[in-house]
């Protein structure tokens, strides 16, 4: 099994920052990816960023320029940093990892969601 715990999140004015972790641990070879996915009320889960372990990252286009993914490979924490945020990046925040596991290949797993609210 492989266990993602959340950090960060809260609420925050228009304009603001947050800054979101995630750190992997259980029983694994290696993490593939990590990545942030969010849900706002009443919509679908969504992608808004991923790392892959040789570096390579991908954005929402919604984010773009304004929020920044970092891995760290050898700890397995993930970050996001959210800068001037808006009203419409209201949602909770799910960590995700791509994870190889003797005998059962890659697997998916998820943290448990951090709640993110952009209101004045």
């Amino acid at each position: 099994q492989v266990q993602l715990v959340e950090f960060g999140g809260g609420l925050v004015q228009p304009g603001g920052s947050l800054r979101l972790s995630c750190a992997a641990s259980g029983n694994f070879v290696t993490i593939n990816l990590m990545a942030w996915y969010r849900q706002a009320p009443g919509k679908g889960r969504e992608l808004v960023a991923r790392v892959t372990r040789e570096g390579r990252t991908t954005y929402d286009e919604s984010v773009e320029g304004r929020f920044t993914i970092s891995g760290d490979n050898v700890k397995n924490t993930v970050n996001l940093e959210m800068n001037n945020l808006k009203p419409e990046d209201t949602a909770v925040y799910y960590c995700n990892a791509n994870a190889y596991q003797w005998q059962l290949g890659s697997r998916d797993y998820w943290g448990q969601g951090t709640p993110v609210t952009v209101a004045s």
